[in-house]
């Protein structure tokens, strides 16, 4: 790798297999962390961090036997020396050089009043552990990687001992020095200021950025760091990270990419895979993707009030800062009481619907859209609930079973070991195929309950419904003044192998909401799948 001193060449270190497990609630398994590493090595990454070897079962198992990437470099993350061992003697350093990795980083203190506090021994000393550990590293990987952490208070606290951790990495060998802002308070001036400064008095060194979020600038700080010299960029996907999270490659590799002068390995072509790499993320954590993320976010692209739409039709530049599709995104026609034909007609489009625009049916549409929503339905957040709608006003929903009663019952008791349970019960009567039909099942509560009776009853006709899910359930109570007469809006959220859908429900019985969001959930599923209505050749 030439250096970097010169060039406008971006380097991104992704840390969200080290870093990104820091995060609460995230845990990522072995299969996890091959899975997600190669999907960053798809995306064009130059390193990607697999974890701490030693630290945990999980990362002894991946670098037992670490995945083959084809043009990243898989790195091996570490500590520098414990005060009294030498480097050959240090278990921490030996699994660092057991990792079957071509790259090491090597965290170490670069505050004095971190040396003085957590390691208790003299400034000087912190100096050797720094340079004896990076030259090792040095000696046995093809790069070794200094994070010198709290680095910016520490250059705040005491700047030639800032610099002196710095120098001693250096004269270990160490390729990158990282500048890491470890508790997220350093703003973009200061950031800018600080790496200028160090770029100053070490000309020769490669500098990397490692910010966090703790003031929700670790995107602006690691691009100000980037203008002032700094070549390395390390982030996580989504923003992972302890606290508030650490820098969000999926706005950075854009924003280098698309925006600024910078070169980064990411080509135009691999961009398109930004979205689907984040949200790839997101379910291996079996978590709902931040819909309101910057480029990959379901709402980056989505367009509400009508006098936008209109704009947009006629050029997506006006409220577009980027063509979705070179991020893997797209455009979202929102429909909502605020829309107008423009917004029907360009959703009618997005779901492959063809209708003349002055066809009277949309103008009904449009009012009906506005009434409903009135009354508490939310089509901005339930297109598949909309494209029903939309399909049965131009009669291309199929009657595929009629639902002509059900009853739902909850049943809350002592069991015979004298624990307190609550078991649901629920009896649907349908009509499918001309055949009337009437099915129990118990659930986890009563939505449950009565999902697995409409299934029981469908499944025999409709076997696609086996691939489908309920995978989140939310509930809000429209009139609270109105209390326990309150209208409720149900929104359930279905997956399966046609991706995921929502739709939504409105009564003033919430059993009664979750019964329509249902059933709209199923019988978006069995048109999508192609099924054709019972007994029609």
């Amino acid at each position: 790798m030439s250096s970097s001193r010169t060039s406008d060449r971006v380097y991104l270190f992704d840390s969200t297999l080290r870093d990104g497990a820091q995060t609460q609630g995230v845990d990522f398994t072995a299969a996890d962390k091959i899975a997600i590493a190669g999907a960053l090595d798809r995306l064009g990454v130059d390193y990607v961090e697999g974890g701490w070897p030693g630290a945990n079962p999980t990362d002894d198992t991946f670098f037992a036997d670490p995945p083959k990437l084809a043009r990243a470099k898989l790195v091996a993350f570490g500590m520098t020396r414990r005060p009294g061992r030498s480097v050959e003697n240090d278990p921490g350093l030996a699994a660092l050089v057991d990792a079957k990795t071509p790259a090491a980083c090597i965290v170490g203190k670069a505050w004095d009043f971190h040396v003085d506090l957590a390691l208790e021994i003299p400034r000087e000393e912190n100096l050797r552990l720094i340079a004896d550990s990076l030259g090792h590293m040095a000696r046995h990987k093809e790069e070794a990687h200094f994070d010198a952490e709290h680095f910016f208070d520490g250059f705040k606290s005491n700047r030639d001992y800032a610099l002196a951790c710095l120098k001693a990495a250096q004269e270990g060998g160490a390729r990158w020095l990282v500048l890491c802002d470890t508790n997220g308070g350093t703003l973009p001036r200061e950031i800018a200021e600080i790496v200028a400064a160090v770029k100053a008095a070490l000309p020769e060194a490669d500098l990397g950025i490692h910010c966090h979020d703790d003031t929700g600038n670790a995107v602006a700080n690691s691009l100000a760091a980037v203008d002032a010299g700094a070549r390395q960029v390390q982030g996580t996907l989504n923003g992972l990270g302890e606290r508030c999270g650490n820098a969000n490659l999926c706005a950075l590799i854009p924003t280098f990419a698309l925006k600024t002068g910078y070169e980064v390995g990411v080509s135009h072509e691999t961009l398109a895979l930004l979205t689907g790499v984040s949200r790839l993320l997101d379910e291996r954590l079996n978590r709902a993707p931040d819909a309101g993320a910057p480029y990959v976010g379901s709402r980056a692209f989505a367009h509400k009030g009508g006098l936008h739409v209109s704009a947009v039709a006629k050029d997506p530049r006006t409220y577009e800062h980027i063509d979705p599709a070179l991020v893997g995104n797209r455009r979202h026609i929102v429909v909502s009481d605020q829309a107008g034909r423009a917004n029907i007609l360009a959703r009618f489009a997005e779901i492959g619907v063809a209708v003349d625009a002055d066809d009277p049916k949309i103008a009904a549409l449009v009012e009906e859209v506005k009434a409903r929503e009135f009354q508490g339905f939310a089509y901005d957040g339930a297109e598949a609930s909309f494209e029903l709608l939309a399909r049965r006003a131009l009669g291309q929903v199929p009657d595929y079973f009629e639902l002509q009663r059900f009853r739902v019952m909850d049943d809350r008791r002592w069991n015979a070991r004298g624990e307190l349970v609550t078991e649901s019960e629920a009896t649907v009567t349908l009509e499918v195929a001309g055949t009337q039909m009437m099915t129990v099942a118990n659930g986890n509560g009563p939505v449950d309950a009565l999902d697995k009776a409409l299934r029981k009853a469908l499944l025999p006709t409709y076997p696609q419904l086996e691939t489908m899910r309920l995978t989140d359930y939310k509930v809000r109570i429209l009139t609270p003044q109105a209390g326990t007469e309150a209208v409720t809006r149900v929104m359930i959220e279905s997956a399966g192998r046609n991706g995921r859908w929502t739709t939504v429900g409105v009564s003033t019985n919430v059993i009664d909401a979750s019964c329509n969001a249902l059933l709209d959930a199923i019988v978006w599923k069995l048109r999508r799948e192609g099924v054709r209505e019972p007994g029609v050749g």
